[in-house]
C-alpha cells in the first residue's frame, strides 16, 4: 500500500496524516506517569474523606450530617467541571488547563487542611473538586495523543490503574491517616505530590500541532454558550445532592430532595434540547449518534455503579455486622486491587491483538458469575472467602475499562475526542455515585422488608423459636443470672440476630440487582461495531 493511500485511509477515520507522524519530544512512559500522579490523587480525594468524617465533624464542633457536606460539595463541583472541561481545553490549551487543574487542586487541598470551621472547609472543597473535574479526561486525550495506535490498550491501562484502583484503597488509607495522624493530613498529603505533578507536567507534557491550530480556530470565532454552560451546571450540581442526600433525608420525604429532583430533570431535559439545536454547544450530544459511543457509555455508567457500588458494600458488610475493622475490611480489598493491577496490561496488549468486544464480552460474564457466587454471602464467611469474593469481583472488571474505552472512540473524528473523554468520565462517575446510592438506599430499605418477614416467625407459637428461647434462656439461668434478666436477654439477643439476619438478606438482595445488571449487559455487545486498527482511540482534547 502506498503512503499516499494510508494517508487518504487514516484521513477517513478521522486520524489526519500529521497526527500519525507527531510524536511527543518525551518518553510516553513518562508522560504517562506523570500524568496518572495527579488523576490517581484525585481519584483518590473522591473516597479518602468518607471514614474520617466522624474525625472532621468533631474537629470542627460540627453534627455527622453537617460533616457530609465534605463529601457533596466535592462531588457537585467535580461533576459540573468534568463535561465541559474538553470545551474549556479547546479554548485555552490542555496543557495550561491540566495545569490550571492541578495547582488549584494542590492549593485548594493545602487550603482543606487548614480550614478553620466547616463552612469555609466546604468552600474549598468546591474548589478542589472543580479542579479535580479536570483532571481525568484531560489525562486521556494526553496518553491518546503521546502513544501510538498500537499501544492505545497499554496507554489505557496505565489511566485504568489510576481511577480503578484509586477508590478502592481510598477508604483504607484514610482510615490509616486519621487513625495514626490527624484528618488534616488526608488533605495536606496532596500537597508534594501536587508540586510534583506540576514540576513534571511543566516539563513533559506538550500540545501538538494540530490541537494549536483548533484553540487558535476556536478563540476566532468564540461563543460561549452560556445557557448550556447554566443548565449543565444546575442540573448536575443539583443531581449530585440529590444521589448523595437522598436515602439520608428519605429520598422523596424530604422537600429539599423532591425539589431538587424536579430541578434536575427540568434542567437536564432543558440542556439536551437546547444543546441538540445550539449551532457551537458547551458539550455536543450529536455524538451520541455513534452507536459505538453511546453502548459504551451506558456500559461506562453501569461499570462505575458496581465499582463504586461494590467498593462501599463489602466494608459495610463486614464493618457493621461481622465486626471487622477499618483498616481489616481494608485488607480484604487490597489483593482484589492488586488483582486489577496485573490484568489492566495483559488486557491492554490483549486489546491490541484481538476484537475489544470479546474482552467485553468475557468481562460481563466473569462479573456476572463473581456477582452469582457472592449471593452465597452470609454471616459465617472467613477473611479469606471476602478477599476472594473481591478477587473474583475485580477480575471481571479489569476486562471491561480498556475495551470500552477503545470502541468508543471507533469512526468518531479526531475533533470530537474532547467530548468523548469528558462524557465517558463523566458517566462513570455519575455512575460511581448511584452505585453507592443504590447500595445504601437497597439495603436500608430491603433490611426494613426482610425485617418484618422475619419477625412474624419469632412467636410462641413457632417451634423453633420455643425452643430456641428456653435453651438460650437456661444456659444464662444456669450461668447465675436471675430468671427475668436471663428472659430479657435472651430476648435481646435474638431480636439482634434476626437483625444481622435481615440485613445479610438485604445485602444479597444487592448484589443479585448488580449481577443482573451484568447479565443484561451482555446482549448490547452484539450491537457495537468492532472498527479496525486504524479507528482506534485518536487524538483528543
Amino acid at each position: 500500500m502506498s503512503a499516499a493511500s494510508v494517508a487518504s485511509q487514516r484521513s477517513q477515520h478521522g486520524v489526519a496524516p500529521r497526527q500519525s507522524l507527531w510524536r511527543p519530544s518525551h518518553n510516553p512512559w513518562v508522560i504517562a506517569l506523570t500524568v496518572t500522579l495527579a488523576t490517581f490523587m484525585e481519584v483518590l480525594d473522591t473516597s479518602i474523606a468518607n471514614v474520617a468524617l466522624p474525625h472532621i465533624a468533631g474537629g470542627l464542633a460540627a453534627t455527622s450530617d453537617e460533616a457530609t457536606w465534605v463529601l457533596t460539595s466535592y462531588l457537585v463541583a467535580n461533576g459540573i467541571v468534568l463535561p465541559i472541561s474538553g470545551w474549556i481545553s479547546g479554548l485555552v490549551g490542555r496543557k495550561r488547563f491540566y495545569m490550571t487543574c492541578v495547582a488549584l487542586f494542590t492549593i485548594s487541598s493545602f487550603l482543606c487542611g487548614l480550614a478553620p470551621s466547616l463552612s469555609a472547609l466546604i468552600v474549598f472543597r468546591v474548589l478542589q473538586g472543580a479542579g479535580g473535574g479536570g483532571l481525568q479526561p484531560s489525562e486521556q486525550s494526553i496518553l491518546a495523543d503521546a502513544f501510538p495506535p498500537e499501544q492505545f490498550g497499554m496507554a489505557f491501562a496505565v489511566y485504568g490503574m489510576a481511577v480503578v484502583l484509586a477508590p478502592a484503597i481510598g477508604p483504607t488509607l484514610g482510615g490509616w491517616i486519621t487513625d495514626n495522624f490527624n484528618w488534616r493530613w488526608i488533605f495536606f498529603i496532596n500537597v508534594p505530590i501536587g508540586i510534583i505533578s506540576l514540576l513534571l507536567s511543566h516539563r513533559m507534557i506538550e500540545d501538538p500541532p494540530y490541537l494549536k491550530e483548533q484553540i487558535k480556530a476556536n478563540r476566532a470565532n468564540l461563543r460561549i454558550d452560556y445557557p448550556g454552560l447554566v443548565l449543565i451546571s444546575l442540573g448536575l450540581g443539583c443531581l449530585q445532592v440529590v444521589l448523595d442526600k437522598g436515602q439520608e433525608d428519605d429520598w422523596f420525604s424530604s422537600h429539599l430532595i423532591t425539589t431538587l429532583t424536579v430541578i434536575t430533570a427540568v434542567s437536564l431535559l432543558a440542556f439536551v434540547l437546547y444543546e441538540w439545536r445550539c449551532q457551537s454547544p458547551v458539550v455536543d450530544l450529536r455524538i451520541y449518534k455513534s452507536r459505538n459511543f453511546a453502548i459504551g457509555s451506558a456500559m461506562m455508567f453501569m461499570l462505575g455503579v458496581v465499582l463504586y457500588g461494590t467498593t462501599v458494600l463489602l466494608p459495610l458488610f463486614l464493618q457493621g455486622l461481622m465486626g471487622y475493622t477499618a483498616k481489616l475490611s481494608g485488607m480484604v480489598l487490597s489483593p482484589g486491587a492488586l488483582v486489577i493491577i496485573v490484568l489492566l496490561p495483559l488486557v491492554g496488549r490483549l486489546v491490541a491483538v484481538t476484537d475489544p468486544r470479546r474482552l467485553i464480552l468475557f468481562g460481563l460474564v466473569v462479573s456476572a458469575a463473581a456477582m452469582y457466587k457472592m449471593t452465597n454471602l452470609n454471616l459465617g464467611i472467613d477473611f479469606k472467602t471476602a478477599v476472594l469474593y473481591r478477587c473474583y469481583q475485580t477480575t471481571g472488571l479489569a476486562f471491561l475499562f480498556i475495551p470500552i474505552n477503545t470502541l468508543c472512540y471507533v469512526g468518531m473524528p479526531r475533533e470530537k475526542s474532547r467530548e468523548i473523554s469528558s462524557l465517558i468520565n463523566l458517566c462513570r462517575n455519575i455512575g460511581g455515585s448511584v452505585g453507592i446510592s443504590m447500595v445504601t438506599t437497597i439495603v436500608a430499605r430491603r433490611s426494613q422488608f426482610h425485617q418484618d418477614r422475619l419477625i412474624a416467625h419469632v412467636t410462641p407459637y413457632d417451634s423453633a423459636f420455643r425452643d430456641r428461647l428456653n435453651a438460650q434462656a437456661t444456659a444464662l439461668f444456669h450461668s447465675g443470672l436471675s430468671y427475668h434478666t436471663a428472659a430479657s436477654q435472651t430476648y435481646a439477643r435474638i431480636y439482634g440476630d434476626v437483625q444481622a439476619q435481615a440485613s445479610t438478606l438485604a445485602y444479597i438482595d444487592t448484589i443479585w440487582v448488580f449481577a443482573l445488571i451484568f447479565t443484561a449487559l451482555i446482549p448490547f455487545v452484539f450491537l457495537m461495531r468492532r472498527g479496525d486498527r486504524s479507528e482506534t482511540p485518536v487524538a483528543a482534547h
